[in-house]
């Protein structure tokens, strides 16, 4: 059932690299119907009854789609759940942190009808990462094509990555986690803890930095990450942000640049979940350093960045879901260089994505509980 109702929450203070303070609602207050007072921000709460929630796409017609990662596509329009859930889904490795995850269209949808979807695909020895595109027939998905599985498969049931984005040339970026490989990430003949760039069909570009390189898997564009789960495109720089989750304190932003090698699991600023070390190393010669990290962790997931004008203020900042510290990260940038950060919606829930819809509203989806929340000035 939908429940609608406008929730009015503080903006919290803007917070330092390493240290910063709380106060307003509780995670128990920001789950309930009814108000919590924050200044300057209104949320709509438009649908409550998610359970694990991963992506969300916005389609030429105004539908929105919204993936669960049991192996369900939720269809939304004008604000509200149709009762709508798409056929055709593939089989979907539901365990673990596995199962359906991202969803994208194509940059031409309007054309060609394509929309993609990444998941932990179930296969003989396990379970990889997989990118299939399709196309719409009513509310059945049809045309399904894997153009994608990252190897060699894996017995884990965890760090699957895993989201998705078109540059303005159309070229297909996915990223995959490391899957518990860690000495494996820093090896060119493998999939994990990468991130690929491919044609919208699956076709690897010749011009990949590695597609020459004897051994090494054509449509790596990046590697030596741990667990990529947000990823976005600023078009207005053609540039590519993502983050990924480190061990125990370490997450990090990433500017994404070609061939370059993002040192996990030689350089991190974490720790072993255990508190032993796991690496002395924060910096090395030959490893792109993250332009902002974490510690403690957040758990930064997916992401979008501000364009248009319904936010002045935030145009151009980077809006990142925190599932550990349940709230979005507002990172204000000048350039690629970070500036400041202030966290928007304190005790939200754990928030797995935000995006922006075509008219400019920021959205997001978030679990425990699972809503999908709608936020104004």
């Amino acid at each position: 059932m939908k429940k609608t109702g406008l929730i009015a929450l503080l903006l919290l203070m803007v917070f330092s690299n390493t240290a910063h303070s709380q106060t307003g609602t509780t995670d128990a207050d920001a789950g309930k119907p009814g108000v919590v007072q924050y200044a300057a921000v209104k949320v709509d709460t438009l649908y409550t009854e998610f359970k694990n929630p991963w992506g969300m796409a916005w389609l030429t017609d105004g539908r929105m789609l919204v993936t669960e990662r049991a192996g369900e596509i939720l269809v939304f329009q004008n604000d509200q759940f149709t009762g709508v859930r798409l056929k055709g889904v593939p089989e979907v490795f539901n365990d673990g942190q596995g199962g359906l995850m991202d969803i994208e269209t194509h940059p031409d949808y309007a054309k060609n009808g394509w929309i993609y979807i990444t998941y932990s695909k179930p296969v003989e020895g396990g379970a990889t990462t997989a990118v299939m595109r399709f196309k719409l027939n009513g509310n059945e998905m049809v045309d399904k094509q894997e153009i994608y599985t990252a190897k060699p498969y894996i017995k884990a049931n965890f760090h699957f990555g895993s989201r998705i984005v078109f540059d303005k040339k159309n070229y297909l970026y996915v990223s995959s986690g490391e899957r518990g490989t860690q000495p494996k990430v820093q090896e060119l003949d493998n999939d994990h803890g990468k991130i690929h760039r491919l044609y919208d069909d699956g076709r690897v570009p010749e011009d990949n930095p590695f597609a020459k390189t004897k051994g090494a898997n054509a449509s790596i564009w990046t590697y030596g990450h741990r667990n990529p789960q947000g990823m976005v495109y600023d078009a207005e720089n053609d540039r590519i942000w993502a983050v990924e989750h480190g061990p125990k304190g370490g997450d990090e932003l990433n500017l994404i640049e070609k061939g370059k090698n993002y040192g996990w699991p030689k350089t991190s600023f974490g720790i072993n979940y255990d508190g032993t070390v796991l690496t002395p190393y924060k910096e090395m010669e030959g490893v792109e350093n993250p332009k902002r990290y974490w510690v403690p962790s957040i758990g930064p997931c997916g992401m979008t960045i501000v364009t248009g004008n319904r936010y002045p203020e935030w145009k151009g900042n980077l809006l990142v879901g925190a599932m550990a510290f349940t709230h979005i990260a507002r990172l204000q940038m000048n350039g690629t260089k970070f500036v400041n950060e202030e966290k928007l919606l304190q005790g939200i829930s754990r928030v797995r994505c935000v995006g922006q819809s075509p008219d400019g509203y920021i959205y997001a989806i978030t679990e425990g509980p699972g809503r999908l929340i709608k936020m104004t000035l």
